[in-house]
């Protein structure tokens, strides 16, 4: 089944929850500011999209420029942030079996659905 990680407030999260409407496949909506994902899912989705750690990381946020930009952290370090602080996780993410993309621009979803 597919997943989408989902942030309400986020206008491409949102676009991106209408691509998959819009296109009558099933999916779950993962609200990951509410359900976050564990150290070991996050590792896994970031092995599935095939970047590193970092790359999933929203280095706008006030939470990253605050506490995280000027240190070098290790890839564990850094899903271990995110999981402590969900806002820092890019969205939206959608999973399907063994693919994903982050749906930046949302249009990128329809190539795993």
């Amino acid at each position: 089944m597919i997943k989408i990680y989902h942030n309400s407030r986020c206008s491409k999260s949102r676009c991106g929850l209408q691509i998959l409407e819009d296109s009558g496949t099933d999916f779950e909506i993962v609200k990951y500011l509410e359900d976050t994902p564990s150290v070991e899912e996050l590792t896994k989705l970031i092995e599935i999209l095939g970047i590193s750690a970092l790359q999933l990381v929203r280095k706008g946020e006030a939470i990253w420029k605050e506490n995280f930009k000027s240190k070098s952290l290790t890839d564990i370090e850094l899903i271990e942030a995110m999981v402590k602080h969900p806002k820092l996780i890019e969205r939206p993410i959608v999973l399907n079996g063994n693919k994903a993309v982050i749906g930046r621009p949302p249009e990128l979803i329809l190539d795993i659905i």
